[in-house]
């Protein structure tokens, strides 16, 4: 038997541990507690450093409105009615306010994408709850992205679908929903979101598809638009996938229903709705050469960024009209050169010498086929990059369309038009010019020289009455802006047109006759305004006078005196006018290479040039290649200011005016 007195011991130890133990607990219970503590302190303290560190990059949601979305640039004719072109870079957008969106455009989105929208705070809990059971019972992906976030996503982030970015996306849709109304982030919406490749925003999606703006789409277009949201490529209305953007379109309309927006029968009635969508075109510029002409302007100016991204409105000097009418006339008129006389192609530039505006632009034929290019057989059709505007950026000699600054130059040497020359055989040194017909017509007065087109009395005239510097110089002040070498580079064929020009500047040149010795510079370009309406440019050139009136007015009626020119050219030529005062002179190159016909009214100047891009020889004169394509400008030029078609000019210039006559 054990002693007593160890038995007492051990229950004494029995009894001690058991009075110790609930402390031991409580202490075990309070340390594991700390650790929970801590851990939990650790967890959202890493949390914090982990949301910290996701979100410290974020733009600012305050700054929203400093996020200029990319617009395209439209170019405009001179009335602002027609579209000629749109310039974008990657995203093709034009910015319009909630107030010219339809109401079953919204709805449509609304119900498609974020039926929540007006109740929510920039994320729907319920929409994300309703997902992850989807997702679970289905083992699909679908998402529970809200208007807002959708915005912020494609603002702000990229598409890159990490747990980083959707933090990002959550925190700035709230912040968005707390700083703008609802209505604000809808407009936001509707002018950011995708409908297609580089098509952004509800405008110019209608524009694309439908040609026709957002605020008059039907209910069935609408929901078509809202359809592609969810997939713009592969909903794309030109691409492979129509049937089911179609089925897309119908599921839209069921939503808008079941949301209340519009009732079943009109759910129904849209439904059977047949969408005519409008065909993609190769090129959807209208005047080519000359949309790309104003591009290029913009570009030098302010850079093609702000051209292609800032939605500017561009108001050319362009008249639809007479646009139209060059583009008819030039292409019939070429089918037929090419015909008659192997000449491939032509250019054109109709301007208004009281503004200097141009009206009408063909820098070529056909822009998309260049007629007879280096090393192109003439018997096929060659095509290349439609970038060369012949207009504008050809270099051709002008043969004897030429000679009128020639004469101007004697004329305000004090040589008038009575002064006689005699034509006869002359070389001057090793210089022996012929006269076209291979004649000699005897003694002539600088009038008689001039209306006829003779080369011997025009070098003549350039010899001793006009001076070589002087004519030059006169050409440079009045817009020919090609002759860069000193003037014994030209000599004395000057005077036939031996320096390179350009249509354009030709015209210009023209003009100052027209406009009683005032020269203002060609413009293509009224005015410029941006995405708020504010004017950044606007055309206000100062005239300058560069010739006196009365040589103007001397050059004037000698290209306008059919008796004069007869002897050469016929009672009865291209050239006759009965009713209208119309001064006109051809010109041919040597060897029949370049064909011109330059000639204006009191209101217009028409400029023409045939030829072929490669300097092919033709079997024509300027007379025959040119002219009845200039006849044709001009008699609609004519006809359009009779009927009132064309809109007046905005800066004539002021009868009277005193200007010096100042150098280029």
């Amino acid at each position: 038997m054990k002693p007593k007195y160890k038995d007492k011991e051990k229950q004494a130890e029995q009894n001690k541990e058991k009075k110790q133990s609930p402390k031991k607990r409580k202490n075990l219970f309070l340390f594991i507690l700390k650790i929970i503590g801590w851990g939990f302190a650790a967890g959202i303290a890493i949390g914090l450093l982990a949301f910290f560190f996701l979100t410290k990059d974020l733009p600012r949601p305050e700054v929203f409105t400093e996020n200029q979305m990319t617009e395209s640039t439209k170019i405009y004719d001179r009335t602002g009615q027609i579209l000629l072109a749109s310039v974008y870079d990657e995203e093709k957008r034009t910015y319009v306010p909630l107030s010219q969106v339809p109401d079953i455009m919204q709805k449509a989105l609304i119900a498609t994408e974020d039926a929540n929208f007006y109740n929510h705070f920039g994320i729907d809990l319920m929409g994300i709850l309703r997902a992850i059971k989807i997702n679970f019972s289905t083992f699909s992906s679908q998402g529970a992205s809200t208007i807002d976030q959708q915005l912020i996503r494609s603002t702000f982030l990229t598409p890159q679908k990490t747990i980083s970015r959707k933090v990002k996306e959550v925190v700035l849709a709230i912040e968005l929903d707390r700083r703008y109304p609802k209505d604000q982030i809808l407009e936001w919406y509707l002018n950011q979101i995708p409908f297609g490749i580089n098509i952004y925003g509800v405008e110019e999606a209608s524009l694309t598809y439908f040609q026709k703006p957002i605020q008059d789409v039907t209910l069935a277009e609408a929901a078509m638009l809202a359809a592609s949201v969810q997939a713009p490529s592969y909903y794309s209305p030109y691409g492979q996938h129509v049937d089911e953007l179609m089925q897309r379109k119908n599921y839209v309309l069921k939503r808008m229903a079941e949301e209340g927006y519009i009732s079943a029968e009109q759910r129904d009635e849209a439904q059977k709705e047949e969408i005519t969508i409008s065909k993609a075109p190769k090129n959807s510029i209208l005047a080519y050469h000359f949309v790309e002409y104003v591009k290029e302007a913009i570009s030098g100016t302010y850079g093609s960024d702000f051209l292609q991204t800032k939605g500017l409105k561009i108001y050319t000097t362009l008249d639809w009209e007479m646009q139209k009418a060059a583009e008819q006339i030039v292409e019939e008129n070429v089918a037929k050169n090419r015909i008659n006389y192997g000449a491939y192609n032509a250019a054109t530039v109709v301007m208004d010498p009281k503004t200097g505006e141009i009206l009408a632009m063909i820098g070529s034929a056909d822009p998309w086929a260049d007629p007879l290019p280096e090393g192109c057989d003439p018997a096929k059709t060659c095509k290349f990059v439609p970038s060369y505007n012949v207009a504008t950026q050809g270099l051709r000699q002008p043969g004897s369309s030429f000679k009128p600054i020639v004469y101007a130059s004697a004329f305000r040497n004090g040589f008038p038009d009575t002064t006689t020359i005699i034509d006869q055989p002359t070389c001057f040194g090793i210089y022996c010019p012929r006269n076209y017909d291979g004649l000699f017509h005897g003694t002539l007065t600088l009038r008689q020289a001039l209306a006829q087109s003779l080369n011997v009395p025009a070098v003549k005239t350039l010899n001793d009455f006009a001076g070589l510097q002087e004519t030059v110089e006169l050409a440079k002040i009045m817009g020919i802006s090609t002759l860069d070498q000193p003037a014994s580079f030209y000599g004395l064929p000057f005077a036939l047109g031996a320096g390179d020009v350009r249509v354009i500047d030709m015209a210009t040149a023209y003009s100052v006759f027209a406009n009683g010795g005032y020269r203002i510079d060609s413009s293509a370009i009224m005015r410029i305004e941006d995405t708020q309406g504010n004017i950044l440019y606007e055309d206000k050139k100062t005239p300058r006078k560069v010739l006196e009136k009365d040589v103007c007015d001397m050059i004037t009626d000698v290209l306008s005196d059919n008796n004069a020119r007869a002897p050469i050219f016929g009672y009865n030529s291209l050239l006759r006018f009965d009713n209208y005062k119309v001064a006109v002179k051809t010109g041919t190159t040597q060897d029949s290479v370049d064909g011109w016909t330059i000639g204006y009214s009191p209101d217009t100047v028409v400029a023409v040039w045939a030829g072929n891009n490669n300097r092919a020889k033709m079997s024509a004169i300027g007379e025959t290649a040119a002219g009845p394509i200039w006849r044709a400008l001009i008699l609609k030029s004519i006809e359009l200011k009779t009927n009132g078609s064309h809109q007046e000019s905005s800066q004539p210039v002021e009868p009277g005016s005193e200007v010096p006559i100042v150098p280029d």
